[in-house]
């Protein structure tokens, strides 16, 4: 059996970090560590948690994940103040950090794939890394996260706000997002934290069957709405939902 890339892994080419032992709570579906509880950031991401839950999020493993992952850490400190508001947040290089109510949205969407009813959330793809903090929250739900950053400034900042939590089963990319990653594949789930005009035909090939890929794309009428992609026997089903507000997608790295 293959050895699983360390953490952060690193694509072809790259020299891998050195791996880091971590124990596996086994209340957990995937491999993370419990991120460690501030005393000063309990309360408020508690009631972060219950206003998300109240605007319909349900799944127990959403919320617990929310509640468990400090979202202050993955933003500027001069930015704490509004770290538990349901708020996105700039993280530098004209990106943001999601809002968490959409992140619990759409997290819940992805354990929604008919892989995920018939077993825990295995291996997933995230697109758009940003500064991490939605990594740390499908870590505690998936199996294994693969992660892709297309710019090397956000991919050294996620590397360095994950690094003290010692998730083993986070995995850590650099490069062009739209190309997915194949050596990861097949996923149960693909989630991307950016919205084109498509989406691109890499994500759908990488998607298992009965996996669910969810994200923003550029509708008819010109808005972004959540798209979500179930990988069916017969072929690709597509949903439609609600408008969002993603950064545009982008290829190429910088």
């Amino acid at each position: 059996m293959s050895k699983r890339p360390s953490f952060p892994a690193r694509l072809p080419g790259r020299e891998a970090a050195a791996p880091q032992a971590a124990a596996r709570p086994a209340a957990l579906p995937g491999s993370a560590l419990p991120i460690s509880s501030q005393p000063d950031s309990t309360s408020v991401r508690a009631h972060m948690v219950r206003k998300i839950e109240a605007q319909g999020v349900k799944s127990a493993l959403v919320l617990r994940a929310l509640n468990t992952v400090e979202r202050h850490r993955f933003i500027d400190s001069a930015l704490a103040a509004q770290a538990y508001e349901d708020t996105s947040l700039p993280i530098g290089l004209g990106q943001t950090i999601s809002k968490p109510g959409v992140v619990a949205r759409m997290c819940e969407l992805l354990l929604g794939a008919e892989i995920a009813r018939q077993a825990p959330l295995g291996r997933v793809l995230e697109i758009g890394t940003g500064c991490g903090y939605q990594a740390a929250v499908l870590s505690l739900m998936a199996r294994e996260v693969y992660s892709i950053e297309r710019l090397r400034g956000l991919h050294e900042k996620a590397r360095a706000n994950l690094r003290p939590f010692r998730l083993a089963n986070v995995h850590l990319l650099f490069g062009d997002g739209m190309a997915g990653y194949a050596k990861g594949a097949p996923y149960a789930g693909i989630i991307a934290a950016a919205g084109g005009e498509m989406i691109p035909d890499a994500w759908c090939e990488q998607l298992a069957i009965g996996g669910r890929l969810v994200a923003p794309m550029v509708t008819r009428a010109g808005q972004q709405a959540l798209v979500v992609l179930d990988r069916m026997p017969q072929g690709l089903r597509r949903t439609v939902l609600e408008d969002v507000h993603f950064v545009p997608l982008k290829s190429g790295i910088a």
